[in-house]
């Protein structure tokens, strides 16, 4: 072979390895990075622990979730630091409660966690009389529960909510639509403690669902309030007058008051701990882009990381689906964004958001405080992943890059979204971002949350077939909003210090 043969034959070959080399690079570049089931899943199985005693914000076992994740992003990489600030924290030590007819010695003993829990914001304090039956609990002038009955001295017992369809006037519903407000009105008619059964269609009726948020301060100290189960509520009320499900229908149906006392005596004994300014923090951490032309922008990837907590050692409130699930979606991004071949072009700040449980208030804490909110060009949110049978895609249409994006991703490999999403508002930690102009979405399920804040929303019932299709499609919208390519906000638009409607 001569040596312009040779030469050619050398040329075509370099041409050849370079060629290979360029397809290569672009299938890297094309590459997404792989959620591990069993990665994600050992976060929610941590998280859900007793150890964590259902990561109550303010308490020491939502402390120790603090200490966790920060562990978890340092571990990738990322440079940690917590926003501190004060919320309510209330931690319940222990609840005795027992109904009895008078004259007997014989009582009915309720066991907490398995037929009733303590509202979040429950008072302490021993009380032992007659119930009476008031209701929804309004002492509104037109439809006035309380006017024909005798609280003085006793235990009141209320459904949660309002009326169906309710013909209250708006200012009267949103008054009691929750259970410290229902007890200051129980309470400035002279009772002693409250029995709240709970009527919400998002658990079974022997299911005890936990919640802390109970309506704006003050705290009621002294006044005990506890929610049962609607089984529990219904054994209240045999061998009564009516039952419970004959006055439910009684007030619906003439839409107005049927209260009544009723036999029966209640004892109830709660020890609790208050704290109106407890200390909690956000979790905040940041992972560098590598190019320099888009490393000061942000993408925000959050989820809410506290959740119900613990009362008295028995009634447990895991949160394996309700957020553990989201939590871990947002460390596993961070994992998967550590490797050097998924390195984000932008800065990623990972927000685990305290706080959810009362109104969203770490989120809006957030918000008024981060000082570079300006450079934040999307925020993606993973709330309860674990459950359903596809996404809900939640966010606002005024931002259709960042939806075609997720939809897009979805579309190639997986067919997880609900094919029709209606283009609502976010909600929960996004809705604050939104209401700044910050383009957001939200992930989450759709048809799930079978274990809304109940005793039963354990990591062995978490569907990990969603949770890492959901988990997917969310870290793959995260890495491609990395890329410089995307631009998400209005150059006019300017993030101002949240202020809550």
């Amino acid at each position: 072979m001569n040596a312009v043969a040779v030469r050619l034959m050398m040329a075509a070959l370099a041409l050849t390895a370079g060629m290979a080399d360029a397809a290569a690079q672009r299938r890297d570049a094309m590459a997404m990075p792989v959620v591990e089931e069993d990665s994600i899943m050992k976060h929610i199985v941590e998280l859900s622990g007793e150890s964590y005693e259902g990561r109550l914000a303010g308490s020491l076992g939502y402390d120790r979730a603090v200490r966790y994740v920060e562990r978890t992003l340092a571990r990738y990489g990322v440079s940690v630091e917590e926003q501190l600030f004060n919320i309510e924290c209330n931690e319940v030590e222990n609840c005795k409660f027992n109904i009895y007819s008078p004259g007997t010695k014989e009582k009915r003993v309720f066991t907490l966690g398995n037929e009733f829990c303590c509202a979040g914001m429950t008072g302490r304090g021993y009380v032992d009389a007659q119930m009476v039956f008031c209701g929804y609990g309004s002492d509104y002038e037109e439809f006035n529960e309380y006017a024909k009955v005798d609280v003085q001295g006793k235990i009141v017992v209320l459904l949660t909510g309002v009326p169906e369809g309710s013909w209250l006037p708006y200012q009267e519903a949103e008054r009691i639509a929750q259970l410290r407000d229902k007890a200051r009105v129980a309470e400035k008619h002279g009772a002693l403690g409250l029995l709240a059964i709970n009527m919400s269609p998002s658990c079974l009726p022997y299911e005890v669902q936990g919640r802390v948020y109970c309506g704006e301060l003050p705290h009621l100290a002294t006044f005990p309030i506890l929610q049962l189960t609607l089984d529990c509520g219904r054994e209240l009320f045999y061998g009564e007058a009516m039952s419970l499900d004959s006055a439910v229908s009684a007030i619906g149906r003439d839409k107005a008051p049927h209260s009544f006392a009723l036999l029966k005596k209640a004892e109830v004994d709660v020890n609790a701990i208050y704290r109106q300014r407890a200390v909690t923090a956000n979790v905040i951490g940041l992972m560098e882009g590598t190019d320099r032309r888009f490393n000061d922008e942000l993408i925000v990837v959050g989820a809410s990381l506290d959740h119900a907590g613990m009362q008295g050692g028995t009634c447990f409130f895991p949160g394996a689906d309700i957020n553990a699930s989201g939590v871990a979606a947002v460390l596993e991004t961070a994992r998967l964004l550590s490797q050097p071949q998924f390195r984000p072009r932008r800065s990623v700040l990972f927000v685990l958001f305290s706080g959810s449980e009362q109104r969203f208030l770490g989120s809006r804490v957030f918000l008024s405080n981060y000082p570079k909110l300006r450079k934040v060009e999307a925020f993606v949110n993973l709330q309860n992943i674990g459950s359903g049978d596809s996404i809900a895609l939640l966010g606002d249409n005024r931002y259709p890059s960042l939806w075609e994006i997720a939809r897009e991703r979805d579309s190639a490999n997986h067919s997880l979204i609900w094919a029709n999403p209606e283009k609502t508002n976010p909600v929960g930690d996004a809705r604050g971002f939104d209401m700044l102009g910050i383009p957001s979405l939200v992930f989450t399920s759709l048809n799930g949350m079978q274990h809304n804040h109940v005793t039963s929303d354990i990591w062995e019932d978490i569907d990990r077939r969603m949770l890492t299709g959901a988990a997917q499609v969310a870290v793959e919208t995260v890495r491609e909003l990395c890329d410089g390519l995307y631009r998400g906000r209005s150059p006019k638009s300017k993030a101002m210090k949240f202020v809550e409607n």
